[in-house]
C-alpha cells in the first residue's frame, strides 16, 4: 500500500473530477468551484498544450485543492508532472516501466487496468489501488465485482461512463473506493464561466454519494 494511499487522499470526497482545461484561468476557477462544492481532489488530464501550466497554477493559486495529473503514458511525463506541482498521478494504462516511475515519486498514484494480468502485475509491484478504465466499455460494475472475487485485496476507482445514472451501482461494489468522472464540470458551463453552476453540481454529486453511505 502506498503511503499516503490514494484512497486516503479522496476519503472525504470520493469523486475524482477529470478536467480537460484549455486555460490556466479556467483551471483556477473550476478548481475553486469544485472545492466550494465539497470536492477536494481533481485530475487535470494531459490533453492540452497548457495542462502542466494549469496544474502549476492550481497548485499555487488553489493550494487547498489536491490537484493531480491524468493521462500519464511516459516516465518523462511523470517527471514533468512532479515539477509542475502535481499532488497525485493517474495513468489510463499499466506498464511496469511507467508504474515504477510513478511509484518512485512517492506520490499517491493510480495505474489503469482492465484485465486480471494487469492487476497481477500491479500487485507484483506492491500496488493494490488501481484505476479501472474505460469502465463502462469493459463491463462496468459487474466486471469489477467479478474481478474482486479473485483479487480481494485490490481497490478500484472506475472512470469512463460514470455519472449520476449509475454511480450507485458502482458504489454498491465494496472494492470501489472512488469514481472518476466529469459530469460536474460540463463544457458548456466552463464556456460561459458559470463557476457557481459547477459548485452546485459538485455539491449535488457529493450529496448523492453521501446518501449511498459509501466512503473510502
Amino acid at each position: 500500500m502506498l503511503k499516503p494511499s490514494f484512497s486516503q487522499l479522496v476519503k472525504n470526497s470520493p469523486i475524482l473530477p477529470v478536467l480537460h482545461m484549455e486555460s490556466t484561468d479556467d483551471a483556477i476557477n473550476v478548481s475553486r468551484a469544485l472545492y466550494n462544492g465539497g470536492i477536494t481532489s481533481a485530475e487535470i488530464v494531459l490533453r492540452s498544450d497548457v495542462a502542466f501550466d494549469c496544474i502549476t497554477a492550481v497548485s499555487e493559486q488553489v493550494p487547498e485543492m489536491n490537484v493531480g495529473v491524468g493521462t500519464l503514458t511516459t516516465p518523462q511525463q511523470v517527471k514533468d508532472a512532479v515539477n509542475a506541482g502535481a499532488k497525485f498521478l493517474v495513468s489510463p494504462s499499466f506498464t511496469k516501466t511507467l508504474s515504477t516511475a510513478m511509484l518512485d515519486t512517492g506520490l499517491p498514484m493510480l495505474p489503469g487496468v482492465v484485465t486480471p494480468s494487469e492487476i497481477t502485475q500491479a500487485l507484483e509491484l506492491g500496488i493494490n489501488e488501481v484505476k479501472f478504465f474505460p469502465a463502462q466499455q469493459y463491463g462496468g460494475a459487474s466486471t469489477i465485482k467479478a474481478l474482486s472475487s479473485v483479487f480481494s485485496n485490490v481497490k478500484f476507482c472506475p472512470t469512463g461512463g460514470v455519472g449520476p445514472h449509475n454511480v450507485a451501482e458502482y458504489f454498491a461494489v465494496k472494492s470501489i473506493f472512488a469514481v472518476g468522472g466529469s459530469w460536474m464540470v460540463p463544457k458548456d458551463l466552463i464556456a460561459i464561466k458559470d463557476w457557481q453552476g459547477i459548485t452546485q453540481l459538485s455539491t449535488q454529486a457529493i450529496n448523492l454519494i453521501s446518501k449511498l453511505d459509501k466512503c473510502a
